[in-house]
């Protein structure tokens, strides 16, 4: 499973009940630390949320949602964009 939180149609309205908060922090905010290359045609805006991408194995994700079904953990909150519309 990979865990793309750029991507989440709730990224900053979920984070703090989310279980990537609660394992990996919650996402920081701020200027990128890159620089396009020049044949790049990426843009790149100034003030950006950095949000993590996490790859997550099957059993991990499986030991993540009984933890998360124990009220140990939040659950994954991610909402895939694609989803949302």
């Amino acid at each position: 499973m990979i865990i793309d939180c750029g991507t989440c149609a709730v990224a900053g309205l979920a984070c703090a009940d989310c279980v990537v908060s609660v394992l990996l922090g919650e996402p920081a905010t701020g200027t990128l630390p890159v620089t396009p290359s020049p044949e790049s045609t990426d843009v790149i805006p100034e003030n950006v949320a950095l949000l993590p991408v996490t790859h997550v194995d099957d059993e991990h994700a499986a030991a993540l949602g009984v933890l998360a079904a124990s009220g140990l953990v939040p659950p994954l909150r991610l909402v895939p964009r694609s989803e949302a519309s």
